[in-house]
This record gives C-alpha cells, structure tokens and sequence, in this order.
C-alpha cells in the first residue's frame, strides 16, 4: 500500500479549492508505488494525481523534478505537468507534507511486455535523453555506484545470512568487482533511473506517460538503459530472460539515439550495478522495514538472478 498519508475528501476538496480545476468529485488512493502518497482525483473538469511527498523524497529536489518535468513537457516527451493554482504556485503543504497536484495521464502499466511495447519504450528513452542535451540542472545519483557499499554496510549481516544464505558473499564480490571497473568517462545527462513498467503507460503498446521521475538524478545516459533492460527484459521472479524483449528495447533506443562505441562497450558492466543497485535496495528494504508497515516487500532474489545472468551472458544485441 503506498498510501502513509490520509487526506479527507473535505481535506481535498479545500485544496482544489486554490486551482482552477474544477469542483471534487471522487478520490480514491494509488496503490502502486512506494515512495509517496497518490491519490487519483476525479473533478468536474479532468483527472489528477494528488502526491503528498514522505520521507524518501527530499522538499529541497522538488524544485528539480519540476524543472526536469517542465523541460521534458516542451520538448515533446509524454511526462506529467505540475498543475499551478491560481497564483502560479505548484508546491502546496497538506495534511503536514509538501504535496503537488499533477496531470493526469491515460494509459496502463503492463506487467508482461511485448517487444513491441519494449521497442516503443526503448524510442521514447532514446528521445527523452537526446532533448535534455541543453539541461544544465544536474543533481547527483543518490543511489549510484558510490553507494552501493556503503548501503550494503548499513544491512545486518546476520539478518541477511539468515533471510538470504550466501548472499552477501555474492554482494562483497560484485562491489568489489565493479569498484575496480565502473567506467568514468560516458556522455552523461539528466536520467530518469527507475524506468521500469509501472513507470511507463501505454495504450496499445504505444507509450503515453513516462511518470515518477522522483529518483531523476545526473548520471551516465547508458546506465539509464541498462536499468530499464533489466527491469524490462525479464520475468518478475528475475528467473527468464526474453532475448526478443531486450533487444527490441535497445534497437529502438538506438534508432533515435546512437550510443557511441564506448557506451556499447560499457553497458554490460552497468548492466551489472542496474542489477546491483535494485538488488541492495531491496535487500534493505526487506531486512529494515517493520514487520507492521503497510508495504510490500520486493523480493532481492529477483535483482541476483538477472545479476547472475548478466556476469554469465553476453545478452546485448544491437
């Protein structure tokens, strides 16, 4: 459940209030996602999400995800708009939290894409990346590779021996693996790192929303596909790898945005950290959220397999 923040309709139907938008109808809570509070809101003129900002989210990069959603709008990507009240303000305190209201955009989420579908969401990467050239706004990875250790740190080995026999072992060669061979010099700009698909709508396999851009962050343009192949190219469980999947995402990556050789080169290492990162975010996920939270933990066994997978395969075909 990702709703940690309880608004009251009358609560929502203040704060419309400040906008023009119309009058609530109906509100109901986002299950989906873990990062904040959503709530679908229904007015007498469209749709919205209302999103109360918890802890993960820090207010001072609101600012950024604002600039970054406002520069991808008018270059073309399908991304939300932060809706301004009245007097031109976007961000808004409610029920004790920084909240926005956003646009809403149609479309579902799959859970078993289709090449098709992969292909399209390898062209809007591809052309999400090329228009942010000329965004000068950058904000460091908070979850790049520099941290990967340090949150493996901050794991309690015998909660992780317990939960996960023989893990941590496969976690300490990986970290070391990839400290002495992250690349250092890639074409880098603004990411989303976190494209999988529940963050991509779609109607028809054709994508029409790109959202939650809340771990956007400055860092290599590559790694920010070698996240969504792994998210994208395997079942849940991580288990089987759909060849046709993965490289139809990264040939319609490739018809709008030609990685360079180095890029090519790199990308089954990042491959490898894509894996890592989500597999230790989970891990602490699992051994730190109390029993009683209203969350559902992500399985860390799902990102270790796809890791195996990509130190043992050559799975990157342009």
């Amino acid at each position: 459940m990702a709703v940690y923040t309880q608004v009251g309709a009358e609560q929502a139907a203040a704060f419309l209030e400040r906008f023009d938008a119309g009058r609530l109808l109906t509100m109901k809570g986002i299950a989906e996602g873990v990062e904040n509070s959503n709530y679908l809101i229904e007015t007498t003129q469209s749709r919205f999400i209302l999103t109360l900002y918890e802890q993960r989210v820090d207010p001072e990069d609101l600012p950024y995800f604002h600039a970054l959603l406002a520069h991808l709008h008018a270059h073309g990507s399908p991304v939300p708009r932060f809706i301004e009240d009245r007097n031109g303000q976007w961000l808004h305190d409610l029920a004790g939290k920084k909240a926005c209201l956003i646009e809403f955009l149609s479309g579902i989420s799959v859970s078993k894409p289709t090449p098709t579908c992969a292909e399209n969401v390898g062209r809007a990467l591809g052309r999400m990346h090329a228009s942010l050239a000329d965004f000068r706004i950058e904000r460091p990875n908070p979850l790049g590779q520099p941290a990967w250790r340090p949150l493996f740190e901050k794991c309690d080995p015998d909660e992780t021996a317990r939960a996960f026999p023989g893990l941590s072992e496969t976690i300490a060669r990986e970290c070391d693996f990839l400290d002495a061979n992250w690349p250092i010099d890639l074409p880098r700009s603004a990411i989303h790192a976190d494209l999988f698909p529940d963050n991509v709508l779609t109607v028809d396999d054709q994508v029409t929303g790109l959202i939650d851009f809340y771990f956007a962050c400055t860092d290599f343009r590559i790694y920010d596909l070698a996240v969504t192949h792994s998210a994208w190219a395997y079942d849940a469980d991580g288990v089987q790898y759909h060849e046709e999947t993965g490289t139809a995402l990264l040939r319609g990556y490739a018809e709008v945005l030609t990685p360079t050789e180095a890029e090519k080169a790199a990308l089954p290492i990042l491959a490898r950290g894509a894996a890592l990162r989500f597999l230790l975010t989970r891990l602490y996920d699992w051994i730190n959220t109390p029993p009683t939270a209203l969350v559902t933990r992500k399985d860390p066994l799902a990102f270790a397999s796809k890791l195996q997978h990509y130190t043992t395969n050559p799975v990157f075909t342009w």
